[in-house]
Formats: structure tokens, C-alpha cells, sequence
């Protein structure tokens, strides 16, 4: 279980990045507000065909969270896709920040991306 739990934190996170409620996601992708909730609870692990219906309206792509829910193999470093991606975190960033308090994630979002700017402006 987690395995579950972790993927419905990257969920979560990701939803409420956006942001998006589990009834406008369920309006967006047709699945229900109930499911959605017991996959962010990490009480029910999505199938393939969960995770296409949900990879558009949470503005990931299909095969990144096939391998966020292990459907996939990882990418290997050479074969890794451009970083940085607006409205994606590390997964590994974003299952730690869907521990704390929404609050704290706006936070730590919003500094990320002031960091992201900077980054640019200095490049």
C-alpha cells in the first residue's frame, strides 16, 4: 500500500497545484470525486485506464504518470526528458510536499517558483 499512498500524494499535490477539486476533476476526466479521493487516501491504486482519463486535467503526461505508478520503467539519465517542465515537480519533491498542509504546499510552490525566475532571468 505504499506504493498507493505515494501516487495518491503525487496526485493530490499535483491536483491542488493547479488548482483543481476533486469534483472539478471529476468533471474534467469522468471519474468519480469518490474514487479520485481513495486514490489520493492511497485506499486504491488506478489502473492504466484511471490514470489516462486523470493525466490531462492534472497537466501531466500519460507516460510520466505511468511510471510514477510503476506501468513503466524509469528513464535512464541519458534518455530523461527536458527538467523543468512548467506545473511539474520532481516526484520525489512532490510526494514529500503531499505530507504537509496545503498551506505549506502553496508555499513551498510559490518559492519554487520565484528560484525558477531568478534562474531564468540569470541565464
Amino acid at each position: 500500500m505504499e506504493k498507493a499512498n505515494n501516487l495518491g500524494k503525487i496526485l493530490r499535490q499535483q491536483r491542488t497545484l493547479i488548482p483543481l477539486t476533486l469534483r472539478e476533476l471529476e468533471r474534467a476526466s469522468g471519474v468519480s470525486s469518490s474514487h479520485l479521493g481513495r486514490i489520493e487516501r492511497g485506499e486504491r491504486f488506478p489502473s492504466a485506464h484511471i490514470l489516462r482519463k486523470i493525466a490531462k486535467p492534472l497537466r501531466l503526461e500519460e507516460e510520466e504518470l505511468f511510471r510514477l505508478a510503476d506501468y513503466l520503467s524509469p528513464i535512464k539519465t541519458a534518455e530523461k526528458k527536458e527538467e523543468g517542465t512548467p506545473g511539474h515537480l520532481d516526484p520525489i519533491v512532490a510526494g514529500l510536499l503531499g505530507q504537509e498542509s496545503v498551506e505549506v504546499q502553496r508555499t513551498v510552490i510559490g518559492i519554487l517558483s520565484v528560484l525558477k525566475s531568478i534562474a531564468k532571468a540569470i541565464t
